[in-house]
């Protein structure tokens, strides 16, 4: 009986051979950047220059964010109490999920449903906000906890712009901005999980890959973190509130 084996159109590895995608492992190291390489992992291709510019500013965009941000803050606490890099570094990431970093895949996710329907991008734009009040459904990737505008947004899309890479799923982020502004009356400014999801749909990326690219961006990021809990910090520190208000039950007795 023959052995089963897997299918794969990833990565073939022998003695002496690795190629990925069909390029050599030796050629991607002395020809392409790690964006460009991710690009390749993740397509199946290589990048033109605009995309592989524009898979850099990604990549770059969500390196970090400060140590407030879960992720950061799973990190730490994991490396706080002892544990190993790795496993302090696997913390942050699982805590990446629908709320923090998850994001992208849900704006890509919307946003490659509707680009795909017929009319131009404004009448689009506004009915998609009309069936987000009308499901109350909020829309991912628009507004910022800190920022009132996200400065990484505007970098991100003057890129898009100027190596011609500005496309439907661009377009339709930018006139749903102006929508939810006219018909909430007030501002929900593009954040960069937004416009990142714009970017990497009319890359034609799909939108199940979201929250892999934020996880690839934020990894560095957490590393340095974890570096620097271990090198400047006590074990076991204290990574909550610094006092807390108790409102459970009174003394009683069992």
């Amino acid at each position: 009986m023959a052995e089963e084996t897997w299918k794969t159109a990833i990565t073939d590895t022998g003695p002496g051979k690795i190629r990925v995608r069909g390029y050599s492992i030796t050629d991607i190291m002395e020809k392409l950047s790690y964006a460009e390489a991710v690009f390749l992992v993740l397509k199946g291709e290589l990048p033109s220059r605009a995309e592989a510019e524009l898979m850099n500013a990604i990549l770059v965009s969500s390196i970090d964010h400060g140590p407030t941000p879960p992720s950061v803050l799973g990190t730490r606490t994991v490396l706080s109490g002892g544990n190993s890099l790795n496993a302090a570094i696997a913390g942050g990431v699982l805590v990446i999920g629908d709320i923090h970093g998850g994001a992208i895949e849900q704006s890509a996710r919307i946003m490659q449903e509707w680009a795909g329907k017929e009319g131009d991008v404004e009448d689009l734009a506004a009915k998609l906000v009309d069936w987000l009040k009308g499901t109350e459904t909020r829309m991912p990737g628009f507004g910022h906890q800190l920022h009132k505008v996200d400065p990484r947004t505007g970098k991100l899309f003057e890129i898009a712009a100027r190596v011609g890479y500005s496309g439907r799923h661009i377009d339709l982020c930018v006139a749903v901005e102006k929508a939810l502004e006219e018909k909430l009356g007030r501002q929900l400014p593009i954040n960069i999980n937004g416009a990142t999801a714009a970017v990497i749909s009319d890359m034609g990326f799909d939108w199940r890959l979201g929250k892999g690219f934020f996880i690839i961006s934020r990894v560095p990021g957490l590393l340095a973190h974890a570096y620097e809990e271990m090198t400047r910090e006590r074990p076991m520190r204290k990574l909550g509130p610094p006092s807390f208000d108790y409102d459970g039950p009174d003394e009683r007795d069992i």
